[in-house]
């Protein structure tokens, strides 16, 4: 047995690593004694991040409590193997998770524990920090990584080690790339990383749940998330098949793409459409000096997207013409180029890349990514998808004998701000079935509204919902500045209870150290010069919930073994095409509701055929 000794807050803990069969049977002992007292804490540490790749490996599997670790060599097979998979298999204890849905998928992966075993043991303390700040380090809140987490809860000298680790990579010659899995099973310094893991996780539990308590954090809240964690692990585990010829012909389609719009930006002197200088110097010797008036913190010129968009007359979400002015033919080359040399990198390479053996890619659903509990999807960030993309989405397929159903929330976040701030006239107006931009514009500029004037509403009201200024709906909609600070005076008094709303939740927040919370107790803090955004977190928070709730009911209704992906307001699923009608009916069923009075109503779509881009016009 080796064993490494640290300290943790001034006390001395243990990390032992077994090297024997009778070593392992003194950790089993173990194991048994502290599953009787409480739950243990877990971890694991394997060869990188891409759990379906194929050079993916489990390394070693950890076990812990406050002062005590056991770190299990995987990676060594036999009688090290069976130990782990007998405390987890047989022994069942409780237990203790930092970013529990990973280590889920490690070990039913690599292990064959399914995480439908694991999940109802767990407690994980990644959601159980974050329920009390969901704010990130750089954004002044508690962060989310164990070992920041450590330093400021446990001993701010927690994070010594990772330091220690990183050095040792580079004196092997390795990177943080190639480090986890290229050093040595057996190294001092690695073993002890991977022990002190646990001992932390052990420790933090109990301090967070004590915090909780005085915060009066709701145990329903914190249960609902666990549920949801394991719902969306199940999704990211099923994986959607990907269509690698489709995958191969795009990627040289836009590459081709990238280089055709950019051979346009050089014939106007921008060799580098990636340049914010260049592209600024190319469009003020074209005329476009008002770009001069926008900035960054830098003091460099702001051509950023919005701004190009604006200046190539096209829709922030669609990519349609706006009509408001001359294209210019530059921002639209540059745009143009950098969407395409993006697409291929951050999708169409990604899913190449991360195809596992069988064709399959599986996108990660980090499950409360932002600070209002929204989720998002990374490797890859399918959720930055323009909102009428099929060329991306093409590429990703139903199953065999499947087609692909997209159920997708009735306009949710204004029904959302209608319930909470208990606007009449907009709860009457979804009452009766009426679209509620069609309604507002009605209201605002009479009967004969224009579609430019409905757009401007629908920008107000997104606004409202999204935390966007009058310049934000102005870029967007390509209006004039003037024409939406007089639309949004317009819309204050036609709607003045959002007003209201948003006025009395900032004076609670004030009264709360600047922390709102939403209507199902989950906390939110405010930054102090955007106390004005409480508006946009109340809403996004309780729809993001509101979604939570439907995939919890998806569950109860045994469709979890369809669904796909959550993103945005929209649920993605494979359906058998002999059952689409039924089951399509049944997610509906499932995603509707009632919130404050107002119904909160969606609407499933296939095109019968399998792409996800079918959906969007795709013919596949």
């Amino acid at each position: 047995m080796r064993i490494h000794y640290h300290g943790i807050a001034g006390e001395r803990v243990a990390v032992n690593v077994p090297e024997t069969e009778t070593d392992l049977e003194v950790f089993k002992l173990w194991a048994e004694r502290t599953a009787s007292a409480g739950p243990i804490a877990l971890d694991t540490e394997t060869t990188g991040l891409d759990i379906y790749s194929n050079s993916f490996g489990l390394r070693t599997v950890q076990f812990g409590d406050r002062t005590t670790a056991w770190v299990i060599h995987w990676g060594r097979a036999g009688w090290f193997r069976e130990a782990v998979l007998w405390v987890l298999r047989k022994l069942r204890p409780r237990l203790l998770i930092h970013n529990a849905a990973y280590d889920w998928l490690v070990l039913n992966q690599c292990a064959g524990i399914p995480l439908e075993d694991l999940a109802p043991l767990t407690r994980d303390t990644s959601i159980m920090a974050t329920l009390v700040d969901p704010r990130q380090e750089h954004e002044g809140g508690l962060g989310r990584g164990l070992k920041p987490l450590s330093a400021k809860l446990i001993d701010p000298d927690a994070p010594d080690t990772q330091g220690d680790l990183t050095a040792t990579f580079r004196s092997l010659g390795l990177t943080k790339a190639t480090g986890w899995a290229g050093i040595p099973l057996d190294h001092p310094t690695y073993n002890l990383y991977a022990g002190l893991d646990v001992i932390l996780t052990a420790r933090l539990h109990p301090i967070l749940a004590e915090i909780h308590d005085k915060l009066g954090i709701r145990r329903m809240l914190v249960d609902y998330e666990h549920e949801i964690s394991r719902i969306c692990a199940t999704m990211q585990r099923t994986g959607l098949i990907l269509d690698k010829p489709y995958c191969k012909e795009l990627d040289a389609r836009l590459a081709e793409e990238a280089e055709r719009f950019a051979v346009v930006a050089r014939q106007y002197g921008v060799e580098n459409v990636n340049s914010t200088k260049q592209v600024a110097e190319a469009l003020v010797w074209m005329g476009e000096t008002q770009i001069l008036a926008n900035t960054t913190r830098t003091g460099a010129t702001k051509v950023d997207k919005a701004v190009l968009l604006g200046l190539a007359d096209l829709d922030l979400h669609t990519w349609e013409r706006i009509g408001a002015r001359d294209p210019n033919p530059l921002a639209e080359a540059v745009v143009r180029s950098k969407r395409a040399a993006k697409w291929r990198s951050a999708y169409v390479e990604s899913f190449l890349e991360t195809a596992d053996a069988s064709g399959r890619i599986h996108p990660m659903v980090q499950t409360l990514a932002a600070r209002t509990g929204r989720m998002s999807i990374t490797r890859p960030a399918l959720q930055t998808l323009p909102s009428m993309d099929q060329m991306i989405r093409r590429a990703l397929l139903a199953d065999p004998g499947h087609v692909m159903v997209s159920c997708d929330f009735d306009a949710v976040e204004m029904r959302v701000l209608a319930a909470l701030a208990d606007v009449k006239r907009m709860k009457e107006a979804i009452a009766e079935g009426l679209d509620l931009h069609d309604y507002t514009a009605s209201i605002v500029y009479g009967s004969e509204f224009t579609k430019h004037q409905r757009k401007l509403c629908k920008g107000v009201g997104f606004g409202k919902v999204y935390g966007g200024g009058p310049d934000t709906i102005s870029r967007q909609t390509g209006a004039d500045i003037s024409d939406v600070k007089r639309a949004i005076a317009t819309y204050d008094r036609v709607y003045p209870e959002i007003k209201r709303f948003s006025a009395r939740h900032q004076r609670i927040a004030r009264d709360n150290g600047m922390v709102t919370v939403s209507l199902t107790g989950r906390r939110l803090p405010l930054d102090r010069d955007r106390a004005y955004a409480v508006v946009n977190y109340q809403v996004q928070s309780a729809a993001r919930d509101v979604l939570g709730q439907a995939l919890i009911d998806m569950d109860a209704a045994g469709l979890l073994p369809y669904l796909r992906l959550p993103i945005h307001d929209e649920v993605l699923v494979s359906v058998p095409a002999r059952e689409v009608g039924e089951i399509s009916r049944e997610i509906e069923r499932c995603m509707t509701m009632t919130l404050g009075g107002v119904a909160i109503t969606a609407k499933a779509e296939t095109s019968n055929l399998r792409s996800w881009g079918s959906l969007y016009g795709a013919d596949y």
